[in-house]
């Protein structure tokens, strides 16, 4: 199944300030998300971005605040942003099908976020380009195990041009000049 424009929703999960430094891959993560978000603001994709125990890990990273301007930020206590009943009701409120997941860590947070709202009965897809764990290990781990439960992995350029769906488009030409060359 292709991605569709009109039917997802971007989710940003617990890209912080705290967590960033202990990140394995967390140069790519912050690079891959900040394209991805703007991709979906030119697109007018909405976006929901979560936040785990900001009090503790701080909020989210100031290199993507300027990117995020009309994103809708929630707080989360559980690991799985599925197990917050006011994100599951922002979420729904969208009445989009399909979710695309970013961000951190790959084998905790997002692993549940990712199995949570599936079985809720939303398509997920995770851009694999945009997301990080600690470790190598644990992020190799948790994309066998999303896969295994019907996850979609996808790239982030997977993502864009499926959002495009076809050439010959003013919204194809900005993003092409912009984001892909």
């Amino acid at each position: 199944m292709l991605i569709s424009p009109t039917n997802s929703t971007l989710l940003v999960i617990d890209i912080q300030e705290k967590l960033l430094p202990a990140l394995h891959n967390a140069e790519q993560l912050m690079l891959n998300s900040q394209w991805l978000i703007e991709v979906a603001n030119s697109l007018a994709i909405p976006t929901i971005v979560t936040e785990q125990y900001p009090q503790g890990l701080g909020h989210t990273s100031d290199q993507l605040i300027p990117y995020l301007s009309s994103a809708v930020f929630l707080e989360k206590e559980h690991f799985s942003a599925a197990e917050e009943l006011h994100i599951v009701e922002s979420v729904n409120k969208l009445n989009k099908e399909q979710l695309i997941l970013i961000g951190a860590e790959s084998h905790v947070c997002l692993l549940q976020t990712a199995l949570g709202f599936s079985e809720l009965g939303y398509d997920i897809y995770v851009v694999t380009d945009a997301i990080a764990s600690r470790k190598a290990s644990d992020y190799d781990t948790a994309l066998i195990r999303m896969q295994q439960n019907g996850i979609q992995l996808v790239t982030k350029e997977m993502v864009a041009f499926e959002w495009l769906h076809k050439c010959n488009t003013e919204s194809f030409r900005k993003i092409s000049k912009g984001y892909l060359r």
